[in-house]
């Protein structure tokens, strides 16, 4: 008798779930981030100085692009799941590589190196949030099937 190896399950609305909370967790922290570093610092985030605490459209789109960012999270470790062997190990990967590259881009913009660094060190909030909240959501959306004996 051949024992097949149990494969694990996952619940992916549960999964989703968490990866919207995600998302909407990651554009709150782009906000409230460039609200922190104009507003009470004084540093240019994404719009030039003379654009106001508020900026310009950039403001609402760097929030937005931190939401798709969690949902592509989301859809990776989706995939990752059911495709991969050690999946959260690949997922790991590729979210610190991306928040590497996140945080690397501001440096290649003429902006000054305050807002660089400032830059840089939001893009390392938002990808260190989306990074652990999608995968405790993964984790907590596997489920292991559990075989009877006869």
């Amino acid at each position: 008798m051949t024992v097949e190896p149990v494969k694990p399950t996952v619940n992916a609305g549960k999964l989703w779930a968490g990866g919207g909370a995600t998302a909407a967790v990651a554009a709150l922290i782009a906000i409230a981030g460039i609200l922190l570093g104009r507003g009470v610092f004084g540093v240019d985030v994404l719009a030039p100085k003379g654009e106001g605490t508020w900026g310009d459209a950039s403001t609402g789109w760097y929030a937005l692009g931190a939401a798709a960012a969690a949902l592509a999270a989301t859809g990776l470790v989706h995939v990752l799941l059911l495709t991969t062997p050690r999946p959260m190990r690949f997922f790991g990967w590729v979210i610190t590589l991306a928040t590497i590259s996140a945080m690397l881009a501001p440096f290649v913009t003429d902006a000054s190196r305050g807002s660089q660094f400032y830059t840089a060190g939001l893009n390392m909030i938002i990808g260190i949030a989306i990074g652990s909240l999608v995968a405790g959501t993964a984790r907590s959306s596997i489920a292991v099937p559990v075989r009877g004996y006869r």
